[in-house]
């Protein structure tokens, strides 16, 4: 899995992130997968739109963020020039989900041009996605905010739009109910429990390739999460030490415990 990826300029949030929007970046992603590939190796990558956690100088178009509601999320962000808050976002209107959902499809279908295996959509961590599931960022009086139901609805349409397009089995999910990244605050664990049940029965019928959560520790919400989904579960348990990596395997919470920060721990220390 690569790290995020954007599908378009308005999901840009951080200096020089790579994007899957135009044929440039297509070009150059046929670069990395053909690598990949050639190692023996399958790539899936991840599209992150950022939502709110972003700021004009970052951004090619330098305009103002977007996100479900015109909230801050009251965060500093690195930029070019040095750390700077981020700034309150355009409020998206219906017709701009519309055209964010196809920048989504599009950007599945580029990544499969460039020769990827599949993508991850990146629906945690405080970003767009997240945002539109948090009830202290969604202040939304339409069909995208108030209820649970509606909270879940952007996520689950995007995940629709990219399986249509590229096929289920190509496409992963990520998810991390109660991180409180990004300013991010979904309530209490009861709320978080209805908010993700919900929105993981909504999203199993469409059998995607996998749902990758990153767990802050509620192994109830987490065992629902198993008994529910169809395919394959990942977990990223946050703060395990590298004794643990297996034990939610062990334990029969999911099917791969996926690396990133101690693979590339490992990868440093050998070049060095």
């Amino acid at each position: 899995m690569t790290e995020g990826t954007q599908p378009s300029a308005d999901g840009q949030g951080y200096p020089n992130t790579p994007g899957i929007h135009t044929p440039e970046q297509i070009a150059g992603r046929r670069e990395v997968a053909d690598a990949v590939h050639a190692g023996g190796g399958t790539l899936f990558i991840q599209l992150m739109h950022v939502g709110r956690m972003s700021h004009p100088d970052n951004t090619p178009h330098h305009r103002q963020p977007v996100a479900p509601s015109a909230i801050s999320a009251d965060q500093d962000i690195f930029t070019a020039t040095g750390p700077k808050k981020t700034p309150v976002p355009c409020e998206l209107s219906i017709q701009d989900i519309q055209t964010t959902i196809a920048d989504f499809r599009h950007a599945a279908a580029s990544a499969i041009a460039a020769g990827a295996d599949g993508v991850e959509i990146h629906g945690a961590n405080g970003y767009l996605l997240h945002q539109f599931l948090s009830p202290n960022a969604n202040h939304r009086t339409d069909t995208y905010g108030g209820s649970v139901e509606n909270r879940s609805r952007l996520v689950v349409e995007v995940a629709r739009a990219v399986a249509e397009e590229i096929g289920a089995d190509r496409v992963g999910i990520r998810l991390s109910p109660s991180m409180p990244l990004g300013g991010i605050d979904e309530g209490d664990t009861e709320a978080v429990r209805a908010q993700y049940r919900h929105l993981v029965g909504e999203l199993a019928p469409l059998n995607l390739a996998y749902l990758h959560v990153h767990h802050v520790g509620d192994d109830e919400l987490l065992r629902s999460f198993r008994e529910a989904w169809p395919t394959a579960l990942l977990v990223v348990r946050y703060g395990r030490t590298r004794e643990q990596i297996a034990d939610d395997i062990d334990a029969g919470l999911a099917d791969i415990a996926p690396l990133g920060r101690f693979a590339l721990a490992t990868l440093a220390g050998t070049q060095a």
